[in-house]
């Protein structure tokens, strides 16, 4: 069974940082993409970043410059390292784990609350 744990989430005041992560396990496939989404209150469920185990990396415009994601391959787990945050930065981040190669398949984390407010 596959599960994807995250972690990190928590308040920060404008201007401040934070670091996400998402453990997964259970999964067999070797070649994967790990991605960082989130949803605000209202709002549709929005890309954030991506990283493959190819080393290949991607970001929303919104983010750039902001946020780093990265990937220990070795442990399964994705970080998002989130610096100068913004209010329009909060909502709920969820963790996407995929396979890039058939069979393909996806699998979503529970999320995590990130709030940024003074």
């Amino acid at each position: 069974q596959v599960q994807l744990v995250e972690s990190g989430g928590g308040l920060v005041q404008p201007g401040g940082s934070l670091r996400l992560s998402c453990a997964a396990s259970g999964f067999t496939f070797s070649n994967y993409a790990m991605m960082w989404y989130r949803q605000a209150p209202g709002k549709q469920r929005e890309f954030v970043a991506g990283i493959s185990t190819g080393g290949g990396t991607n970001y929303a415009d919104s983010v750039k410059g902001r946020f780093t994601i990265s990937i220990d391959s070795a442990k399964n787990t994705v970080h998002l390292q989130m610096n100068s945050l913004k209010p329009e930065d909060a909502a709920v981040y969820y963790c996407k784990l995929t396979s890039t190669r058939p069979p393909f398949e996806a699998y979503w984390g529970q999320g995590t609350q990130v709030t940024v407010s003074s």
